[in-house]
């Protein structure tokens, strides 16, 4: 405290204590006598202008309130009339949309009715017609020639007939000819043949079993005919190719296809199930009409690629022995259910594709052992399908099926309704004409055994009837089709009319929602505006007798300074009299001769003696007045130092301290305040938008990383690779190369508007890993570019900054190799050159070594043979230059951040195509098309352009010791750009919070939030650079990150922190100034507190010292103009002490108890403790409605209660919520202290840390029921 001569001024006639400011305004203007000043009272007067004018303005308030709330009543009840009219319209108008979706259901079905019959009669006719043509078919098909095989033997005088030259001397004529259904020369492709199987599957889809045999001898081509090649289909992808476009044509919503495929190897008239090995739990099915039949598995397929994957399997199954597959039969059934939910219809068909051994096994000259039984059992089984099938055509009564196991499995598929082709493959080569001749007669035996048709005019009936046939199933199938697309129609328009309803429904919901949301709001206006109401009633009443008390306050103070005025002007005429009598005795005794002395000794003793009694009288007083003082000052000392420490205790939980970051703060100032000019802190007008908006931006810059399953598993594995566990450097390889490619696969699947999440969840763990494993050079560089390429794509995708970059043309990379560069230029003469500047770098383009080939006159000679023109001819290149090539691009990109910018900016497809583009205009030698390609389907300049973008990918990603690879090196920079970009942002955002003037201290917490906000950001962007750097260097290295200058910032941080907590302090005493009136020594203390508070003043910027001025202000003023009243020297000191601390509320943790009082609502009332261990409870202020909102009251203990009567009683009871007055108030005086008891207890021992002084009231006999 303050030494007491520095805090009051002496004067010669009196004393008076120092006043603040306002008391000095009030001396100023009055004027008074100085010796009058020592003895006045200061009170503050209230103005009874001011209180009218605040009493119009609330009235005016309530006015507008009930206009305003009258004004939205009526709005409601239009919106609801509104509303319900609304919704009556889209009720009747979905009932009329259901009754037109109820027809056009019906009508669908209808149609699905009259569609089906039709298709019945469609399948019915076609099936006529194929079978007029015959259900055994014979072709014919000869593969071509070979380089070596010299001349065909081969003719075809007709698409009918095959003439074999036998070259007999003996015979008469040397040719012989075979007549088959159709004969294909070597010049027929898989297409055309197709056209005439096409009948066969359309058979198979209207549920008829049907077979295709392949036969001939080895080297035949009935492999090709049936699987064909990777660019030209064989007969098994294009018959399932057939059966699923028929089957989508043919499909309606009522109707299904089902297709699934069985596979089976015949060898030694055993079985083998070419699919059991797939490890799936596949369906079984038996094969077969005659036991024992053979049970396989059946594996569904719904697409042609499903029916590509399995046949690969079963081939792969069936091996690639080829002595063991020329001994042994392929059979690929598919296997093809329909059902129609509308007729009940089902059918099962199958479609069996078999590929039989190979014919010369007829031939047993150089053969034995196991070989000659597996000749013999293919042997047999060919010989009994020749048998079979010349049975079924000769219509024999008696079929042989059960001599072989071939014609057991497939007897369903033989015969009867079903449809069988032979199709007979032969070379046409003389080395193979015995085999050829073998493989007709074959085929002829059972061609000839089919009954002729008969002559020309029988033949020419038929052709007739198979005519009308087609013409009648033309127009069923126009029909069919009319319906489809009527049917069609009514889905669209059932469709339509659903979406009619979903948009009606959202309507509907979206005004029940606006509805439901209006009513709410009004209901909640009017309770608060009921609430207002009550509260301002309560305001206005407190005020009069505000007004009445300071009124009667001032009548009173005006009588005593009346009173004190006349008493000094009394005592100042005495004085002066008695300073008269001195004087005149002083002059006396001076101008008086010494006559004598005992005379002369006499007066001046007179005279001495009445100044002496004068001079002791006012010492006296003086005295009285310093010890009064002295009192007084010593009180004022104790309540200041009471109410700093129990502020310190509520402010201490509430707060953490700020000493340690304002020193650093301070620090910081000091630094700056040396290093440059003095800080400006000049007040700018403050902008609550502005504010706001820099709230808003440092909050939605602020966002977390969202965590998914996916990239929970990849951060996981990625941090969990430890390449010491592997053996060899292939192993590690391998696992490093999977776990990225895991990477690049999960980035792919999560689609674009989610591959930014998943790439910054998994960043710091895809980063570490490679800078882990990248010196041990065992990744494949390309995985390394493509997930470097992903990040920084995102950092642009999020940068327009980076966006904005231009880079040099590919023209600058690439020149040739003997000539120079072409049309290359360095980036410092380049128009587009980037922002992103490499010092001293200049750009080397690539050399692409190509030289046209020099041809040879065997070149020439075989260009000839082939037919191709040599003026057209274009140079190729080899595999081995490809590799040399991209070995080079590699080796040229390594460490190119010039070219790693090039990549990033560039899309591959538009770089390849300027690659390209520059390769076809500086090497016109090179091919341009597939075509002129020898044996491949890519151009030559693909070739080339695929070969430098791969070796530049390769070497992009390839690290460079001790530097890392040169995207990590450009993702590096672009990283340091985009974070300093948002650093100077923050600093943007920080310096304008920074200067702006703090108004009430909701805008001081919102611009200390706002200022630790960004603070906390730019220590996050600054921890993320600094790992940044230490992820995308090798050896750890990198230029340090510098700390930004904050130190304007950091001040104002510090001064918004202490004014933070200043306007806590005047808030809290302003609170305690909400009662009727204060004692003399509680006003006193607040006001000495508020002293306080303007002394802490100059730790504040001046930009913060209007609002702490214009707080501490109005504190004053409502201390002030709170009604005072005398100290009461209570008779139960601990009543007074525990009712004086009612504020005292701060309560670390509430607990809720219900009382259930038999009413529809309980009472609910929330207890807790202070830090001066009393029971504070926290309810509604009402129970019935308006409940008034909770308030938060300090329970006096029972003892306050012990010698109070009832009245007292509910007068203390009144201050509390009305939930515990209701629960603790009896009849009596007694009932009532021994209900408050227990209820007491109930609620203390509900709070653990009074649990304690529960037991100790109880040992004392505070809680003892007074009734008992």
């Amino acid at each position: 405290m303050a030494d007491p001569r520095n805090r009051w001024k002496w004067e010669v006639t009196g004393f008076e204590p120092r006043k603040s400011s306002s008391f000095d305004a009030d001396d100023q203007q009055r004027t008074t006598p100085p010796l009058a000043r020592r003895y006045s009272i200061s009170t503050s007067s209230v103005s009874s202008h001011s209180l009218s004018s605040k009493v119009q303005r609330l009235r005016n308030n309530v006015k507008l309130a009930r206009e305003n709330y009258v004004e939205l009543r009526q709005e409601a009840t239009e919106l609801q009339e509104y509303s319900n009219a609304k919704l009556d319209r889209v009720t009747r108008y979905l009932g009329v949309l259901a009754e037109k979706t109820r027809k056009l259901d019906q009508a669908a079905l209808d149609s699905e009715d009259r569609i089906a019959p039709l298709i019945s009669e469609k399948r019915r006719l076609f099936n006529d017609l194929v079978t007029a043509k015959g259900n055994i078919k014979v072709f014919c098909r000869v593969r071509p020639l070979f380089e070596d095989e010299g001349p065909s033997v081969v003719e075809f005088p007709d698409e009918f007939t095959i003439r074999v030259n036998t070259a007999d001397d003996n015979a008469v004529n040397p040719k012989k000819d075979f007549e088959f259904d159709r004969t294909y020369g070597p010049h027929v492709g898989q297409a055309e043949l197709f056209n005439d199987v096409q009948p066969l599957v359309q058979s198979a889809l209207d549920g008829y079993n049907v077979s295709i045999f392949t036969y001939g001898p080895t080297n035949s081509g009935k492999t090709y005919t049936m699987e064909g090649s990777n660019h030209d289909r064989g007969l098994c992808a294009r018959c399932f190719e057939e059966l699923f476009d028929l089957a989508n044509s043919d499909l309606t919503p009522m109707s299904r296809f089902d297709f699934s495929i069985t596979a089976l190897e015949l060898r030694n008239e055993q079985g083998r199930d070419l699919l059991l090995g797939s490890g799936k739990n596949l369906p079984k099915i038996q094969m077969g009409l005659f036991e024992p039949s053979i049970e396989l598995n059946q594996e569904k397929v719904d697409n042609p690629l499903d029916f590509s994957r399995v046949l690969k399997e079963a081939l792969q199954s069936w091996g690639d022995d080829a002595l063991k597959l020329n001994v042994s039969h392929l059979i690929i059934t598919i296997h093809i259910s329909y059902s129609n939910l509308i007729s009940g219809e089902k059918l099962y068909s199958k479609l069996s594709l078999v590929k039989l051994a190979g014919s010369e096994g007829l031939n047993l000259n150089d053969d034995s052992g196991d070989r000659v039984t597996e000749l013999l059992h293919a042997m047999k089984s060919l010989s009994v399908l020749g048998d079979v099938l010349s049975s079924l055509t000769s219509n024999k009564d008696t079929v042989p099926y059960e001599n072989s196991l071939l014609t057991k499995v497939l007897a369903d598929s033989l015969g009867d309704t079903a449809k069988t082709l032979l199709l007979v493959t032969v070379s046409p080569a003389a080395t193979s004409l015995t085999e050829t001749i073998s493989s007709l007669n074959f085929a002829s035996r059972v061609r000839n055994a089919v009954p002729s048709l008969g002559n020309r005019d029988t033949i020419k009936k038929w052709r007739d009837i198979a005519n009308d046939a087609r013409k009648e199933l033309y127009e069923k199938e126009k029909e069919v089709q009319d319906l489809k697309q009527e049917v069609v129609g009514l889905k669209q328009a059932l469709k339509d009319a659903n979406d009619q309803c979903v948009l009606l429904f959202n309507e509907v919901q979206k005004a029940w929602k606006v509805s439901y949301t209006l009513q709410s709001d009004l209901k909640s206006e009017n309770i608060m505006l009921s609430d207002k109401h009550n509260i301002e009633k309560e305001q206005n009443s407190q005020l009069r007798n505000q007004v009445a008390q300071l009124s009667q306050v001032e009548q009173e103070q005006k009588m005593q300074l009346q009173q004190h005025d006349s008493t000094i002007q009394s005592l100042q005429v005495k004085v002066k009299s008695l300073e008269t009598q001195l004087n005149e005795a002083l002059r006396s005794n001076e101008t008086r001769p010494k006559l004598g002395t005992d005379p002369g000794n006499g007066v001046q003793a007179v005279g001495d003696a009445d100044s002496s009694s004068v001079t002791r009288k006012l010492e006296e007083e003086l005295k009285k007045r310093d010890a009064l003082i002295e009192r007084l000052h010593e009180e004022n000392e104790k309540l200041f130092d009471r109410l700093t420490e129990k502020a310190s205790l509520v402010v201490s939980p509430q707060m953490p301290s700020p000493f340690p970051r304002a020193a650093n703060l301070q620090a910081g100032n000091d630094n700056a305040n040396n290093k440059g000019p003095p800080m400006d802190t000049a007040s700018v007008p403050s902008a609550t938008g502005k504010t706001d908006t820099s709230v808003a931006l440092v909050r939605a810059s602020s966002k977390e990383v969202k965590s998914t399953p996916a990239g929970e598993y990849l951060t996981a594995a990625l941090n969990e690779f430890d390449p010491h566990q592997d053996e060899s450097l292939a192993a590690m390889s391998d696992g490093a190369n999977k776990l990225l490619m895991l990477v690049l696969a999960a980035v792919i699947k999560a689609g674009a508007s989610r591959e930014h999440e998943i790439l910054a969840e998994i960043r710091d763990a895809v980063f570490s890993f490679i800078r882990r494993i990248e010196p041990r050079r065992v990744m494949d560089t390309m995985l390394v570019s493509r997930v470097r390429i992903l990040y920084i794509r995102s950092l642009l995708a999020r940068s327009p900054e980076l966006q904005s970059i231009k880079v040099s043309p590919v023209e600058c990379f690439l020149e040739r190799a003997n000539s120079g560069r072409s049309r290359s230029s360095s980036r410092g003469n380049s128009p587009g050159r980037s922002p992103v500047r490499y010092v001293d770098e200049q750009i080397q383009g690539f050399k692409v070594n190509i030289r046209p080939e020099k041809k040879s006159k065997f070149s020439s000679v075989v260009l000839k043979l082939r037919g191709i023109d040599q003026e057209t001819w274009r140079q190729h290149v080899t595999g081995g230059k490809l590799r040399e090539i991209t070995e080079e691009a590699k080796s040229f990109a390594v460490g190119n951040k010039s070219l790693a910018a090039l990549f990033v900016h560039t899309p591959a497809g538009e770089l390849q195509r300027q690659i390209r583009s520059w390769l076809a205009e500086n090497f016109d030698f090179l091919s341009v098309t597939g075509d002129d390609a020898l044996g491949g389907t890519a151009g030559q300049l693909e070739l080339l352009s695929t070969a430098i973008m791969d070796g530049w990918m390769a070497g992009l990603g390839a690290a460079m010791p001790p530097n890392t690879d040169a995207l990590g090196q450009l993702l590096s920079e672009y990283t340091k750009r985009v974070y300093t970009s948002q650093l100077q942002h923050l600093k943007d955002i920080a310096g304008t919070l920074a200067t702006e003037e703090a108004e009430e201290p909701a805008h001081v917490a919102k611009l200390r939030s706002a200022l630790e906000s960004v603070d906390h950001k730019r220590r996050k962007i600054l921890q993320q650079m600094r790992s940044d750097e230490a992820l995308l260097t090798l050896d750890g290295g990198g230029t340090a990150v510098q700390n930004p200058s904050t130190a304007a910032e950091d001040a104002r941080l510090a001064s918004l922190i202490s004014l933070d907590s200043i306007l806590k302090q005047v808030k809290e005493i302003v609170r305690q100034t909400s009662v009727k009136s204060l004692s003399k020594s509680k006003k006193k203390a607040l006001l000495t507190s508020l002293d306080e508070l303007t002394e802490r003043m100059p730790s504040l910027l001046d930009i913060d010292h209007p609002c702490a001025k214009k707080q501490i202000a109005d504190a004053r003023h409502a201390v002030e103009s709170t009604p005072e009243e005398d100290d009461r020297v209570e008779s139960h000191p601990s009543r007074s002490a525990e009712l004086g601390s009612l504020g005292e509320t701060d309560v670390a943790q509430w607990n809720v108890l219900q009382f259930n009082t038999g009413s529809t609502t309980p009472f609910i009332i929330k207890c807790g403790a202070n830090s001066n261990s009393e029971l504070v409870i926290k309810a509604d202020a009402r129970v019935q409605e308006p409940k008034g909102g909770e308030i938060v009251r300090v329970v006096p203990r029972p003892s306050v209660l012990e010698n109070l009567s009832l009245e007292d009683m509910k007068q203390i009871f009144s201050q509390l919520p009305e939930a515990l007055s209701l629960l603790a108030l009896a009849r009596t005086a007694d009932g009532t202290r021994a209900r408050y008891s227990r209820l007491y207890r109930t609620l203390a021992m509900k709070v653990p840390s009074l649990r304690d002084l529960v037991g100790e009231l109880e040992k004392g006999g505070v809680l003892k029921d007074v009734r008992s």
